[in-house]
């Protein structure tokens, strides 16, 4: 037997991941995958039904819109993180650990006995799950190459903008079918799934504990006080009327001071914790640019729509989940299309029609009426659903893909951070332009509104006429009741007016990014990692 025993060959052991077997690669990508799914899911999840949490926890519009922003806040923060920590706890088991903490903590969200402490476990799930989000961009460039970089591009790039579009319909169906406590239930399955398979198929690299002696403590404090400040920024800015609320003030300078420092560090420190020399790669400058502004043009569109179809339109959790889940469609639709040309056209070309599309779409987006509902939405949402594919995923192949092993984790963070962080600026840019110009268009609608204007005496005589028999013939009253419909009628579409030069200026962003493509250089990956790059 011994004999036999060593006759037989020793089994080949790979020298690098991309060596592994096709399908042992691929199902260890699709469970991270998975992760990397439910982590961008819970982005927008609860968008669609903030107002059934604060009613469930007592709260406030105010306090309740915490139960997103805590999340985007330590998420942000986490994500840049990710690259040192990936190197010093290894890919698998810091996708372990961040599995597991998404996990515990989605149960603490569900069971969250009032605002704050719904608060307090957001802001944990967004900083332990965030480390799934660019760990998944980095393996893949591990894993594959040639061709099958390009089809695992174009699925990560679909999940990207596909999880935080599908992420209201999610929510807004679960809401109105069950609690809005399942809006959390959900992820404990997959979640425990992920922290069980990832260390048993994921094997690209080593733990390399010697990092935390050299690590970059000073520029990691920083970074936080920078993106944790911006984004508290960002978010309340429009809700206080920006620098003349003191704590706003605060925060700007705060976040500006900590910023300007965090670039010093990091471009004088040896080993920092965000590799910001990777922009000198002008291919990684304009990806990030472009990852940047897709951030805008996803995020923002995601939080405009709902907040048009409930203000305006006066839809529920699941009619506006409805309405809008045809982006996802034609994004699910778009992936085979953009698979087969990413093997025969130039990826920049293909983005640039991306880009282009998505412009398309915000034009379609801008006649925007009070009366809109899902049939009108159809076309604009189909040509964004169908540009968010051909604008994510080449994107991700050129700015990652002619990157050294060596540079692909710490640069990978920062890319995915510029897509959040334009959502996050995106988001807040939007919640200015409602503000700002719900006031501008009602003052200017208003002037019209006087005893000269014949329709408007017409709609109050009328309104005041049905309003009498209402109120015991008290024309006084009914009078006031009319005018207060006009008020309502004039804000309406005060506010409608308003989304239109939203979706303006979103389109303005992506036609200056469409016409920066051909500044791109074209990326030939290489064949495979080396073996000493993990």
């Amino acid at each position: 037997m011994s004999a036999v025993a060593a006759a037989r060959p020793a089994p080949a052991i790979p020298v690098s991941p991309a060596e592994l077997p096709m399908p042992a690669k691929v199902l260890a990508f699709a469970t991270m995958c998975v992760g990397f799914f439910i982590a961008t899911l819970d982005i927008q999840i609860v968008s669609a039904s903030l107002r059934d949490i604060g009613g469930g926890l007592s709260a406030g519009a105010d306090e309740t819109a915490w139960v997103q922003t805590s999340y985007l806040i330590a998420e942000i923060i986490v994500i840049p993180l990710s690259g040192w920590l990936s190197r010093v706890m290894s890919t698998r088991w810091l996708f372990c650990a961040s599995a597991v903490g998404f996990t515990l903590t989605s149960l603490l969200c569900g069971w969250a006995w009032d605002i704050q402490s719904m608060i307090v476990f957001r802001a944990l799930q967004g900083f332990l799950g965030g480390s799934m989000i660019p760990t998944v961009f980095t393996t893949a460039f591990f894993y594959f190459a040639g061709h099958q970089r390009v089809i695992a591009a174009a699925v990560i790039g679909s999940i990207a903008s596909l999880a935080p579009t599908l992420g209201p319909t999610i929510g807004g169906w679960i809401t109105d079918n069950y609690s809005w406590h399942w809006l959390f239930f959900i992820n404990l399955v997959p979640g425990i799934f992920v922290a069980v398979v990832v260390p048993i198929l994921v094997r690209i690299d080593k733990p390399d504990l010697s990092l935390l002696k050299g690590g970059d403590y000073p520029g990691m404090l920083l970074m936080a006080g920078f993106l944790g400040c911006l984004e508290y920024t960002l978010e309340e800015g429009p809700r206080w009327n920006w620098f003349e609320d003191q704590t706003i003030t605060t925060t700007a300078w705060i976040s500006g001071i900590c910023g300007v420092l965090f670039v010093w560090r990091s471009l004088t420190y040896e080993h920092p914790v965000v590799d910001l020399r990777a922009l000198k790669s002008s291919n990684f400058a304009l990806g990030c640019f472009f990852s940047f502004v897709t951030g805008i043009g996803i995020f923002s569109t995601i939080y405009l729509t709902p907040v048009f179809l409930g203000r305006v339109r006066g839809f529920s959790a699941l009619e506006i989940g409805t309405a809008i889940f045809s982006t996802g469609l034609f994004q699910v639709s778009a992936i085979p299309v953009y698979t087969f040309l990413a093997r025969r056209i130039d990826l920049r070309w293909l983005l640039m029609f991306g880009l282009a599309l998505f412009t398309l779409s915000m034009w379609n987006f801008a006649p925007i009426t009070h009366d809109w509902g899902w049939r009108e939405l159809l076309l604009p949402q189909a040509l964004r659903g169908f540009a968010q594919q051909f604008a994510v995923a080449p994107t991700v192949t050129l700015t990652l893909g002619g990157l050294a092993p060596n540079r692909l984790k710490l640069a990978s963070g920062l890319f995915n951070l510029m897509r959040n962080l334009g959502g996050a600026i995106g988001i807040a840019g939007c919640a200015t332009i409602l503000n700002d110009r719900t006031n501008l268009h009602f003052l200017r609608l208003a002037e019209h509104l006087n005893a000269t204007n014949p329709m408007m005496l017409g709609l109050i005589g009328r309104t005041s006429a049905a309003d009498t028999s209402v109120v015991g013939g008290n024309a006084v009253l009914a009078h006031e009741m009319a005018l207060k419909q006009l008020w309502a009628l004039t804000l309406r579409e005060a506010l409608t007016l308003t989304f239109s030069d939203a979706f303006l200026v979103i389109l303005v962003c992506f036609a200056i990014a469409t016409v920066m493509v051909p500044l791109m250089r074209k990326v030939a990956p290489p064949a495979a990692p080396p073996a000493d790059a993990h």
